[in-house]
């Protein structure tokens, strides 16, 4: 018999204290212990970004972190990225640009995109395919996706440019 950590970390804002095994994933404890289901499982060796999350504000595959290493971190999943009263811009940019169909890929593109744009608001066509390559769809083609990438940053710009009536 295993035996299992105490970690203690904040999810989605809340800090949470959870047992895991030494040998299991971040991606597996989010799933099976915390029930936070949104973080999808692909591949589980880091090639497709289905299960990406910040942690402390880096994008990461969740299935190559071990839970362990956790420990004082702050983490967002895709359940964390909207606020409780509705979309966030880069959810609403995906659904009106048809940027998703199975949802598998969806969660983990949603975050890399957040990622992103807390890097680089105003990224290019050129730079969001870069950004993007870690991230494997295998239903829509990724035209949509960037698409909505480049529209989330947009609708995020102008939610930071005061119009001029709020600028007088």
């Amino acid at each position: 018999m295993t035996q299992k950590t105490l970690v203690t970390a904040t999810i989605n804002g809340d800090v949470v204290t959870f047992a895991c095994e030494p040998r299991q994933s971040l991606l597996e404890v989010l799933r099976e212990t915390l029930n936070l289901t949104g973080t999808k499982e692909g591949c589980n060796n880091g090639n497709c970004g289905a299960c990406a999350v910040l942690l402390d504000g880096v994008l990461v595959n969740s299935c190559l972190v071990l839970a362990v290493e956790v420990e004082g971190a702050t983490i967002t999943t895709i359940e964390g990225i909207a606020p409780k009263e509705g979309l966030h811009p880069i959810q609403q940019a995906f659904l009106e640009n048809a940027a998703l169909q199975c949802g598998v890929c969806t969660p983990g593109f949603i975050v890399a995109t957040k990622a992103l744009l807390d890097r680089n608001p105003n990224p290019t066509e050129h730079e969001v395919r870069a950004w993007l390559a870690g991230n494997l769809c295998r239903c829509t083609g990724y035209d949509k996706i960037v698409r909505a990438v480049l529209d989330a940053a947009e609708r995020l710009r102008e939610q930071l440019t005061p119009t001029a009536e709020e600028a007088r």
